[in-house]
């Protein structure tokens, strides 16, 4: 075995990047990552995709715990992830203080650059967001829908449009070169979500698995987790 198969969700992404030379120092292992929608990592572990360690949403990890796809004792928080606005690095910021100044953002964006609205978390939250503004119909033309929140944010820092504005989540958006954290969504439409990991119940290396979640969400990372975007950890 030369590595490790993590399935998470793109909001970990850029911290487990930056634990991976700590992690193969202490076990020899790479790590043979996928990223995505939080729905899907999980339909994949589901579907038998060879899968040693999960992190995804604590309510979808308790999810597949009750459905014993990963081990109870092994799971650790790693900490919360805002959903936040995104803007091209030479934009200027979009700061919003509550609904109305969030709708007339939306309303003036001539692009909305969003994950998944159907399967990840930060995306099924957008699609709230705009019902509950009244805009979802009015913007629908103008929604950009990628597969996660790095691929979305990629391709709003390409984009050519005059205003476009990206929503996804905190670590996604810093994470990404070329697209600027702009600022949380306003009281009433904040989403701050709580992301976990576990060893699965199929892992081919445990041991492996588990001390990369020490790694994760010890102490010895709060500074990584902080700068990749997560708060109030462990």
């Amino acid at each position: 075995m030369s590595h490790l198969d993590v399935r998470s969700g793109g909001a970990a992404q850029g911290l487990v990047a930056s634990l991976a030379p700590a992690f193969k120092s202490r076990t020899g292992l790479d790590i043979a990552g996928e990223f995505g929608a939080v729905g899907a990592m999980a339909d994949k572990l589901r579907k038998g995709a060879p899968t040693d360690l999960i992190i995804l949403t604590a309510a979808l990890v308790a999810k597949l715990a009750e459905e014993k796809l990963v081990a109870p004792g092994s799971i650790r928080d790693i900490g919360l992830v805002e959903t936040a606005l995104a803007v091209r690095s030479d934009d200027p910021k979009i700061l919003v203080a509550n609904e109305a100044e969030l709708r007339a953002a939306l309303l003036a964006a001539d692009a909305i650059f969003v994950p998944d609205t159907k399967a990840s978390t930060a995306g099924i939250h957008v699609a709230k967001v705009l019902a509950q503004l009244g805009i979802a119909e009015e913007v629908a033309a103008r929604l950009k829908i990628h597969p996660n929140g790095a691929t979305a944010m990629r391709a709003l820092a390409a984009s050519d449009t005059k205003r476009p504005i990206g929503c996804t989540q905190s670590t996604e958006i810093i994470a990404t070169e070329g697209v600027d954290l702009s600022g949380p969504l306003p009281p009433g439409c904040d989403l701050a979500t709580m992301y976990t990991a576990a060893v699965t119940t199929g892992a081919a290396d445990p041991a492996a698995a588990m001390t990369l979640i020490e790694l994760l969400s010890g102490s010895e990372a709060s500074e990584a987790r902080r700068r990749a975007g997560f708060a109030n950890g462990p």
